[in-house]
């Protein structure tokens, strides 16, 4: 890297990409290690047919819907928290924001090709395009999901761009690749007026996509007549547990970076403690959602549906159902809401808690429901095989290994947002602090208030 004074201390965000340490090579062999197994899976799998899998009748989803779900949902970390807290000009976003939407285009392509290996022959995914109907959430489905990654590639790029110039001005690596890509940023200030509605009008376009492709996901289900999933209350729901989601595997993806790349002096103790209470308040949200959903269930007692309700509770899913809600509720509660125990070490484990007892939610969602259908079939049941253990691994392997390679042409926090901030000045913080605050001029007081 080229020395220059102007970089001053954030010249440490552009080392990783000049120097590749060993731990970075071991990483990525291990990421690409389970990521072999995963092709090896699914050519065993387009050998074979789903057959090799543990998908069955009635059980005809599993592992892969559950991971198709849970990515998508993990995506609404970067639109929402990225895009709300720019709304919101909230000055700590700024080491954060990146991360965010990094793992939204990220997950968005991993969570898209779940179903490609769902569908067990690939060229079938061509008939959405060739024979699709809008009567049909699929289509939905499909059309939300290629808007958002549209637009969420969009908003990662446009904040990269000053980002991109200052690496074509710096950095001696791939100098022709940020050439083309800086699409001749210089700085100046009609550049910077532009790019900065261009950016806020994404953060409004992209907040109500997101939200959208999350409520079309849960529509998937519960527009059909299945015990479980034919409810209103899905849309919100798994609006909730996708940005509950989201915010654990920023948190977690925060923590991994900032101890590979030395980012103590960027990603400090406050920011982990609002994503943290963030997490805690979704946790309540999440539950509140889970409570309405199984009480109007028991309440109503019709027999199909209790069927799957006592599966869950009491039943063969009970383990997964209780594991689910330690996780995402107890475990977020005690650690994050006392606040001794709300240590980075602790909001580190709730994170990790809550993307594992989110998983879990798709599974129970899924498994549960079609293995007692309304249609009189015999019960069903599932085990996954190695297979769709192989392209799980696969999969979430796959998404480390994108990530981790941006990390090498990229800033992974924003380096022109660090410097912004700096120049914002205190002073201008603290007039927008007191512009949200009463006038200190004083009201008369009527003489009826006196008395």
């Amino acid at each position: 890297m080229k020395s220059d004074e102007t970089l001053g201390s954030d010249a440490h965000l552009l080392r990783s990409i000049e120097e590749t340490g060993r731990g970075f090579y071991v990483a990525v062999g291990l990421l690409l290690l389970g990521v072999l197994w995963g092709v090896f899976a699914y050519g065993t799998q387009l050998t074979h047919g789903l057959g090799v899998t543990g998908l069955n009748q009635p059980v005809s989803w599993g592992f892969y819907v559950t991971n198709f779900v849970f990515f998508i949902g993990i995506s609404h970390a970067g639109t929402l928290i990225s895009a709300i807290l720019r709304m919101a000009q909230a000055e700590w976003r700024r080491p954060i924001t990146r991360m965010a939407e990094v793992i939204t285009v990220m997950v968005l392509f991993i969570g898209a090709g779940n179903i490609i290996l769902d569908l067990g022959r690939p060229d079938r995914a061509l008939n959405v395009l060739l024979y699709g109907r809008y009567q049909s959430p699929l289509l939905w489905d499909a059309t939300s999901i290629s808007a958002y990654l549209t637009g969420s590639v969009f908003y990662l790029y446009l904040p990269l761009i000053p980002d991109i110039a200052i690496l074509r001005d710096h950095s001696s690596k791939y100098r022709f690749l940020y050439t083309v890509l800086a699409l001749g940023w210089t700085g100046s200030k009609r550049q910077i007026r532009i790019l900065d509605r261009a950016i806020a009008i994404m953060a409004v376009v992209v907040i109500p996509v997101a939200i959208s492709v999350h409520t079309v996901v849960s529509f998937v289900f519960s527009m059909t007549l299945q015990p479980g999933w034919h409810s209103t209350i899905f849309g919100p729901y798994f609006v909730v547990g996708a940005i509950f989601s989201g915010i654990a595997a920023l948190i977690i993806f925060m923590l991994i970076f900032r101890r590979a790349y030395g980012l103590e002096n960027y990603l400090k103790y406050i920011h982990f403690k609002y994503l943290g209470l963030l997490l805690l308040t979704m946790s309540f949200l999440w539950f509140y959602f889970t409570f309405a959903e199984y009480i109007t269930a028991f309440y109503g007692n019709e027999p199909e549906e209790m069927k799957v309700f006592w599966a869950k509770f009491t039943g063969d899913q009970a383990i997964f159902f209780w594991t689910m809600v330690i996780c995402n509720f107890v475990i977020p509660m005690t650690l994050i809401g006392i606040a001794r125990l709300r240590t980075i070490t602790g909001i580190l484990v709730a994170s990790i808690s809550v993307c594992i007892g989110m998983w879990l939610e798709r599974f129970i969602i899924i498994v549960p429901t079609l293995s007692h259908p309304r249609l009189p079939v015999e019960t069903g049941s599932y085990l996954p095989s190695m297979v769709e253990w192989g392209l799980m691994v696969g999969c979430f392997s796959l998404f480390g290994l994108f990530y981790l390679l941006f990390t090498k042409f990229f800033p992974i926090i924003s380096i022109w947002e660090i410097r912004e901030g700096r120049e914002v000045g205190f002073e201008e913080v603290v007039e927008r602090v007191k512009s949200y605050l009463p006038n200190e001029e004083k009201t008369p007081i009527s003489e009826g208030a006196r008395g």
